[in-house]
Protein backbone atom coordinates (compact mmCIF):
# COMPACT_ATOMS: atom_id res chain seq x y z
CA UNK A 1 0.00 0.00 0.00
CA UNK A 2 2.68 2.48 0.84
CA UNK A 3 4.70 1.54 -2.56
CA UNK A 4 1.29 2.11 -4.33
CA UNK A 5 0.68 5.74 -2.66
CA UNK A 6 3.94 7.03 -3.41
CA UNK A 7 3.89 6.18 -7.09
CA UNK A 8 0.27 7.74 -7.47
CA UNK A 9 2.08 11.00 -5.23
CA UNK A 10 5.09 10.82 -8.00
CA UNK A 11 2.64 10.66 -10.81
CA UNK A 12 0.70 13.11 -9.59
CA UNK A 13 3.14 15.46 -9.49
CA UNK A 14 4.86 14.76 -12.92
CA UNK A 15 1.38 14.92 -14.53
CA UNK A 16 0.77 18.63 -13.11
CA UNK A 17 1.29 21.25 -15.69
CA UNK A 18 4.17 23.70 -15.04
CA UNK A 19 5.76 26.66 -17.46
CA UNK A 20 9.08 27.47 -17.81
CA UNK A 21 9.36 30.48 -19.89
CA UNK A 22 6.05 32.35 -21.01
CA UNK A 23 8.02 35.08 -22.79
CA UNK A 24 7.08 38.71 -22.36
CA UNK A 25 5.88 40.18 -19.29
CA UNK A 26 7.36 36.31 -17.33
CA UNK A 27 8.70 36.90 -14.36
CA UNK A 28 10.85 34.52 -12.51
CA UNK A 29 12.74 33.80 -9.09
CA UNK A 30 15.29 31.57 -8.09
CA UNK A 31 17.59 30.80 -4.90
CA UNK A 32 20.07 28.47 -4.31
CA UNK A 33 23.48 27.09 -3.54
CA UNK A 34 26.49 29.03 -5.10
CA UNK A 35 29.47 26.29 -5.65
CA UNK A 36 32.83 26.90 -6.43
CA UNK A 37 36.90 26.33 -5.54
CA UNK A 38 37.27 27.76 -2.21
CA UNK A 39 33.94 28.35 -0.95
CA UNK A 40 30.03 28.01 -0.79
CA UNK A 41 27.56 30.17 -0.48
CA UNK A 42 23.84 31.48 -1.52
CA UNK A 43 22.50 32.43 -4.75
CA UNK A 44 19.72 34.45 -6.18
CA UNK A 45 18.07 35.72 -9.72
CA UNK A 46 15.47 36.98 -11.50
CA UNK A 47 14.33 36.51 -14.70
CA UNK A 48 12.24 38.92 -16.56
CA UNK A 49 11.34 38.43 -20.17
CA UNK A 50 11.02 41.13 -22.61
CA UNK A 51 10.53 39.03 -25.49
CA UNK A 52 9.52 35.46 -26.85
CA UNK A 53 12.57 34.02 -26.28
CA UNK A 54 14.48 36.95 -24.29
CA UNK A 55 14.72 37.77 -20.43
CA UNK A 56 16.80 40.21 -18.78
CA UNK A 57 17.69 39.84 -14.91
CA UNK A 58 19.83 40.31 -12.66
CA UNK A 59 21.82 38.18 -10.07
CA UNK A 60 23.67 38.00 -6.79
CA UNK A 61 25.92 35.65 -4.78
CA UNK A 62 27.24 36.18 -1.04
CA UNK A 63 30.13 33.22 0.25
CA UNK A 64 29.03 31.40 3.75
CA UNK A 65 31.91 29.40 3.46
CA UNK A 66 35.43 30.68 2.00
CA UNK A 67 37.69 27.95 2.44
CA UNK A 68 40.40 30.10 0.93
CA UNK A 69 43.15 31.73 3.36
CA UNK A 70 45.26 34.36 1.97
CA UNK A 71 48.89 35.29 4.34
CA UNK A 72 46.85 34.77 7.36
CA UNK A 73 43.72 36.77 6.59
CA UNK A 74 40.09 36.38 5.97
CA UNK A 75 38.10 37.44 3.19
CA UNK A 76 36.24 40.52 3.35
CA UNK A 77 32.35 41.14 2.34
CA UNK A 78 33.75 42.77 -1.19
CA UNK A 79 35.71 39.78 -1.40
CA UNK A 80 32.40 37.31 -0.67
CA UNK A 81 29.51 39.45 -2.73
CA UNK A 82 29.12 39.41 -6.88
CA UNK A 83 26.37 41.53 -8.18
CA UNK A 84 25.20 40.69 -11.98
CA UNK A 85 22.91 42.25 -14.59
CA UNK A 86 22.22 39.18 -17.39
CA UNK A 87 20.88 38.58 -20.77
CA UNK A 88 19.17 35.21 -21.50
CA UNK A 89 18.07 33.37 -24.56
CA UNK A 90 15.31 31.15 -23.39
CA UNK A 91 15.38 28.06 -26.12
CA UNK A 92 13.49 25.86 -24.22
CA UNK A 93 10.01 26.17 -26.97
CA UNK A 94 12.95 26.32 -29.76
CA UNK A 95 14.13 22.95 -29.02
CA UNK A 96 10.10 21.38 -28.80
CA UNK A 97 11.55 20.72 -24.79
CA UNK A 98 8.07 20.93 -23.74
CA UNK A 99 6.54 24.05 -21.79
CA UNK A 100 7.95 22.90 -18.31
CA UNK A 101 11.42 22.75 -19.57
CA UNK A 102 13.53 25.84 -20.01
CA UNK A 103 17.38 25.67 -21.84
CA UNK A 104 18.70 29.19 -21.05
CA UNK A 105 21.72 30.53 -22.82
CA UNK A 106 23.06 34.04 -21.64
CA UNK A 107 25.74 36.48 -20.79
CA UNK A 108 26.42 38.87 -17.59
CA UNK A 109 28.44 41.75 -16.30
CA UNK A 110 29.08 42.01 -13.23
CA UNK A 111 31.35 43.43 -10.61
CA UNK A 112 34.36 40.79 -11.05
CA UNK A 113 34.14 40.28 -14.53
CA UNK A 114 32.03 39.67 -17.79
CA UNK A 115 31.27 36.09 -18.24
CA UNK A 116 28.99 33.48 -19.52
CA UNK A 117 26.32 31.02 -18.36
CA UNK A 118 23.81 28.01 -19.14
CA UNK A 119 21.18 26.85 -17.02
CA UNK A 120 18.08 24.55 -17.23
CA UNK A 121 14.91 25.15 -15.48
CA UNK A 122 12.30 22.43 -14.63
CA UNK A 123 8.84 23.31 -13.42
CA UNK A 124 6.64 20.82 -11.56
CA UNK A 125 3.92 23.21 -11.27
CA UNK A 126 3.08 26.64 -12.55
CA UNK A 127 4.82 27.90 -9.50
CA UNK A 128 7.72 25.97 -8.36
CA UNK A 129 10.41 23.93 -9.67
CA UNK A 130 13.70 23.76 -9.69
CA UNK A 131 17.42 25.08 -11.63
CA UNK A 132 20.83 24.22 -12.63
CA UNK A 133 23.50 26.57 -14.21
CA UNK A 134 26.96 26.67 -14.70
CA UNK A 135 28.63 30.58 -15.38
CA UNK A 136 32.02 31.17 -16.51
CA UNK A 137 34.20 34.46 -16.86
CA UNK A 138 35.05 35.50 -20.69
CA UNK A 139 36.90 38.61 -19.88
CA UNK A 140 38.14 39.20 -16.33
CA UNK A 141 38.98 42.43 -15.44
CA UNK A 142 42.04 42.53 -13.29
CA UNK A 143 44.77 39.59 -15.17
CA UNK A 144 46.86 39.36 -12.49
CA UNK A 145 44.50 37.63 -10.27
CA UNK A 146 45.75 37.06 -7.20
CA UNK A 147 44.54 36.32 -3.29
CA UNK A 148 40.65 36.76 -2.50
CA UNK A 149 39.96 38.02 -5.98
CA UNK A 150 39.71 34.31 -7.40
CA UNK A 151 36.55 33.96 -5.91
CA UNK A 152 34.05 34.74 -8.05
CA UNK A 153 35.96 35.28 -10.43
CA UNK A 154 36.04 31.40 -11.70
CA UNK A 155 33.36 28.74 -13.11
CA UNK A 156 30.75 28.40 -10.62
CA UNK A 157 27.61 25.88 -10.50
CA UNK A 158 24.24 26.98 -8.94
CA UNK A 159 21.59 25.05 -7.83
CA UNK A 160 18.50 25.03 -6.32
CA UNK A 161 14.48 26.30 -6.60
CA UNK A 162 12.85 28.32 -9.36
CA UNK A 163 9.65 30.18 -8.86
CA UNK A 164 7.45 32.54 -11.26
CA UNK A 165 6.66 35.37 -9.56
Amino acid sequence: MKKLITALAFITVFMMQGQAFKGNGDFKGQIGTNLQDGGTGIYLSTDFGVGENISLGLTGNYLLSVRANVLGEIPEFKDRIDLKARFNANLGNVFNMGSKMDLYPGIDLGLKNFGGHVGFRYFFTDGFGVFSEAGFPIAKYDNTISGFDHLNNQFTLNIGASFNL
